[in-house]
C-alpha cells in the first residue's frame, strides 16, 4: 500500500511542479493569470462502504483541481493608441472566426480593412455608432477605424462672452472706419466655416455711445457685408446694458434689423443670408461657390456685461469646422474610442465592451491567454465599462501578468522537497519488502 502512496504524492508534486513552471513561464505574459494545484488527501473504502474507524490509514493525495487566481496585475502604461487594460472586473469581448472567446491581453492592432484585432487575428468586440456619432448599445459587432477624412461642418452657432468697460469713452472718430483705430474702443474676430470647409473671419468692433449704456457693434465676414460682398459696410446692431452691467434683453425688440443682424425670439442674434466670398484674379470680391449653414448662423451674446474693467473676451467657441484627416486614437475610461483628426476634432467611432461571469472558475482556458464561457461559468454579462461591477478601461495601457515571481521560486523548492520526499517513502518501502524476502 505504501508504494500506491509514495506514487501519489510523486504525481502530486510533479502536478505542483508543472504548475509552478507555468506560472514562471508566463511570468511576462501580458494579462495572463497564474494557477495554483489544489489536492486532497484519500482514503480507501471497504466493499460495504465502510471505513475502518480510528485505525484507517490513507491512501495518498489526488489533485483536486488546478485553480485560475484571477486577482489583477500591475497596468504600466505604453503609449500605443490600441493597447488597452481593464482596471476592475470583466474581459474583453474577441470573436475569433465566429467563436466568442474572452481575454485581459489589451494588445490590440489595426489590420488592412482597418479592424481592431489581437496578435491571433480575433475582433475585438463593442459597440457600433449611428450616423450622428451616436453609440448604438446592446448589439455586439466587430470595432473597426474608419480611415476617412471627417467632412466639414459649416457653422452655426457662435457663442462669445464679452466684457465691454463702462467707464470707456466714446472714440474721437465719430465715423465708423474698420481702418482706423480711432473709430472704435473694441475688436476681436472668430473663424466660422463655410459649407466647404473654408474659414472666414467673423469681424465684430464696438463703439461706446455717449450719455447711455449701449454699444453699437459693427460686423462683417472678411471685412465685408456678411450678405453683399462687394460692398465694406458693415452690419450694425445696439447692444444695451442694464444699470448693473447686463445685456438688457427687455429692450431688444425681436425680428429683423435694418442693416444689421436680425434679433432671435431668445435675444441672440442671427446672421441670415451670408455668401461665403473669396478674392477672385483681379481681386475682386465674389462668391467662393460654397454656402452658409441652411437657416443663419446664431450669435449668442447674452453673457455680454458692461462692467468697469477692460473690454476683453473671456470666452468664445463655434461649432463649425474645416476638413480633417486622422491624426491618432484615443480611448476613454468608459471605453469610448474617439478619432482624433487634424482639424482639432474628434469624433466617437465605437465603445469596447467588457464581459463578466459569475463563476471565473468555470471558464475554459482555451489558450493564448483566452477563455471561453462553460456551463460552470455561467453565461456573460455584457456591458458598457465603468458601469455596474464591470471595470473601466486604462487607455494606452496594457495589464501585467499577475505571477508573483518570488512565491512562485518558493513553490518550486516546495515542490522539489516533495518530490524527493515522496520519493524517499517509495525507497524506504522498497527496502523493507528487500528485507522481507530475504527472511523466507
Amino acid at each position: 500500500m505504501s508504494f500506491n502512496i509514495g506514487l501519489s504524492g510523486l504525481y502530486a508534486a510533479n502536478k505542483a511542479l508543472n504548475v509552478t513552471g507555468n506560472n514562471i513561464a508566463n511570468v511576462a505574459t501580458t494579462g495572463f493569470k497564474s494557477s495554483r494545484a489544489e489536492f486532497g488527501d484519500q482514503y480507501s473504502q471497504s466493499i460495504r462502504g465502510t471505513s475502518g474507524g480510528k485505525t484507517q490509514v490513507g491512501s495518498g493525495v489526488k489533485t483536486m483541481a488546478v485553480s485560475q487566481m484571477f486577482n489583477p496585475g500591475n497596468i504600466n502604461g505604453t503609449g500605443q493608441a490600441l493597447d488597452m487594460a481593464i482596471d476592475g472586473n470583466g474581459f474583453f469581448a474577441m470573436n475569433d472566426n465566429g467563436s466568442r472567446i474572452y481575454t485581459r491581453a489589451g494588445a490590440f492592432y489595426s489590420d488592412k480593412d482597418g479592424y481592431i484585432v489581437n496578435a491571433s487575428g480575433a475582433n475585438l468586440q463593442g459597440y457600433g455608432v449611428d450616423a450622428n456619432g451616436k453609440v448604438v448599445g446592446g448589439v455586439l459587432t466587430d470595432l473597426k477605424i474608419d480611415t476617412s477624412n471627417l467632412a466639414p461642418n459649416s457653422t452655426s452657432r457662435i457663442t462669445e462672452a464679452v466684457n465691454l468697460n463702462s467707464s470707456a469713452i466714446p472714440p474721437t472718430v465719430a465715423t465708423f472706419d474698420p481702418t482706423n483705430v480711432n473709430s472704435y474702443n473694441f475688436t476681436f474676430n472668430t473663424d466660422i466655416y463655410d459649407s466647404q470647409g473654408n474659414a472666414h473671419q467673423l469681424n465684430q468692433y464696438f463703439v461706446k455711445n455717449a450719455g447711455t449704456n449701449s454699444w453699437t457693434m459693427y460686423t462683417t465676414v472678411d471685412g465685408r457685408n456678411p450678405t453683399n460682398p462687394a460692398s465694406p459696410a458693415a452690419l450694425v446692431n445696439t447692444l444695451p446694458f442694464t444699470t448693473d452691467g447686463k445685456l438688457d434683453t427687455v429692450a431688444m425688440a425681436a425680428g429683423p434689423v435694418v442693416g444689421g443682424l436680425e434679433i432671435n425670439a431668445d435675444k441672440t442674434f442671427k446672421l441670415t443670408g451670408w455668401i461665403p466670398a473669396e478674392k477672385n484674379a483681379a481681386g475682386t470680391w465674389v462668391a467662393n461657390g460654397a454656402a452658409a449653414r441652411a437657416g443663419g448662423v446664431t450669435l449668442d451674446m447674452l453673457a455680454a456685461t458692461q462692467y468697469n474693467a477692460a473690454s476683453a473676451t473671456t470666452a468664445k467657441s463655434q461649432d463649425g469646422y474645416a476638413t480633417g484627416e486622422l491624426a491618432g486614437l484615443t480611448v476613454d475610461q468608459s471605453g469610448n474610442l474617439f478619432a482624433n483628426f487634424t482639424n482639432g476634432q474628434d469624433k466617437v467611432i465605437g465603445q469596447v465592451a467588457i464581459a463578466n461571469f459569475a463563476n471565473l472558475q468555470g471558464l475554459t482556458p482555451v489558450g493564448g491567454t483566452a477563455w471561453k464561457e462553460s456551463y460552470a461559468s455561467g453565461v456573460p454579462v455584457i456591458g458598457e465599462p465603468d458601469t455596474g461591477t464591470l471595470g473601466r478601461i486604462a487607455g494606452s495601457s496594457l495589464e501585467d501578468s499577475n505571477v508573483d515571481l518570488t512565491g512562485e521560486l518558493v513553490n518550486l523548492i516546495k515542490a522539489q522537497s516533495n518530490y524527493q520526499a515522496n520519493a524517499k517513502t517509495i525507497s524506504t518501502e522498497s527496502t523493507i519488502m528487500q528485507t522481507i524476502i530475504q527472511m523466507t
